[in-house]
């Protein structure tokens, strides 16, 4: 591969360095809203789907950048999506012609062992792609994993890394996942720091004395590198805990993706590079991401407008408790399987079930 299969792409002129003064009417009432014909932005370990633009005599150097700092390793499962849905009626998983799921996972570990998954982040790319919607699954989600019974989903990465999670989510919605990405905490924070800090709107504020161990007060923040990565990390303080959290981590990543594809940073070529650095230094994906196929992908989804990103919560019914795991968040199985058929159709427009943040 040469290094003109390495493209960078942005957007042309879109705001998105301020984020206002305060959250918009949406945020306060969120409604379900079609979203045909708008353009997109993709995610999080995708950040480099996103962050490329062609600046000069940095393509060449870039292009060698992201070829030698992106990880490949074996993130999909052997096992084939399932043919039945979890309440035991015949399912068809269509292959191709639905659109692309891509699972985000962000690991936590401050260690040398594997840790458990603190992001799970399902994204949704339409086969038209004029629309994108991301699910966040919470951690304590209790769920079946092939091989271990009954657990908080996260444990499925514990058990047996992406492979399993993967697994485990297709059994759980009736889908077929096409490609994996995973990054690390401190890449959130290294590409923070790489745009100069981001502004996010907190629905909630805390105090220092959490797991955070940063002040957050309700409303925008300004944060760096440092206090981004408290901000993703709080859920002590919060009043739903890694429900809250998991809507914070999804402010952060709309916040990073604006600020990561504004005009002063794509106008900026050593930002750019600094960016694009941080973003695939600690990037690993399914050998199947290839450099070529995430410039496809950037080339279908190089817009991008605030109001366009919309995200989702998998569906629960509650919170419990279970002599194994502890404190679980309990599946709402009903509204599971509508988000599945969703998923699994195309149709993610007109699942109702989602919310916009400021």
């Amino acid at each position: 591969m040469t290094d003109r299969d390495v493209e960078l792409v942005g957007r042309d002129g879109q705001a998105g360095d301020d984020g206002g003064e305060g959250p918009p009417e949406e945020a306060a009432q969120p409604t379900p809203r079609r979203r045909r014909g708008r353009r997109v932005l993709l995610v999080l370990g995708m950040l480099v789907l996103l962050v490329v633009v062609a600046v000069g005599g940095f393509v060449g150097y870039l292009g060698w950048r992201v070829s030698d700092n992106i990880t490949r390793a074996d993130l999909l499962p052997t096992a084939a999506p399932p043919s039945t849905a979890s309440d035991g009626s015949p399912i068809e998983v269509p292959s191709s012609g639905v659109g692309t799921n891509f699972l985000v996972v962000g690991s936590d570990s401050r260690g040398s062992d594997r840790g458990r998954s603190d992001v799970i982040v399902l994204v949704h790319v339409p086969e038209d792609p004029t629309s994108i919607e991301m699910i966040h699954f919470p951690r304590d989600l209790y769920v079946s994993i092939p091989g271990h019974g009954k657990n908080k989903i996260n444990a499925a990465y514990a058990y047996g890394g992406e492979p399993l999670l993967v697994e485990t989510l297709q059994n759980l919605l009736g889908i077929k996942i096409d490609h994996v990405a995973r990054t690390n905490f401190e890449g959130f924070k290294n590409m923070t720091d790489a745009v100069g800090g981001v502004r996010v709107y907190a629905e909630e504020g805390n105090d220092a004395s959490g797991n955070g161990g940063a002040a957050i007060h309700r409303g925008w923040n300004d944060l760096d590198g440092e206090q981004a990565l408290a901000f993703v990390r709080e859920r002590y303080e919060l009043s739903e805990g890694d429900i809250s959290r998991g809507r914070r981590q999804l402010a952060f990543v709309k916040a990073l993706l604006l600020k990561a594809t504004s005009r002063s940073t794509l106008t900026n070529p050593l930002a750019v590079a600094r960016f694009t650095d941080a973003a695939t230094e600690n990037l690993v994906v399914d050998r199947d991401l290839t450099i070529g196929a995430m410039k496809d992908y950037a080339l279908e989804l190089r817009g991008i407008r605030s109001s366009d990103v919309v995200f989702a919560t998998a569906p629960f019914s509650g919170f419990a408790s279970d002599p194994q795991a502890g404190s679980i968040d309990v599946v709402d199985t009903k509204r599971m399987a509508l988000l599945g058929e969703a998923l699994r159709t195309d149709t993610m427009e007109d699942y109702l079930d989602v919310f916009v943040t400021p």
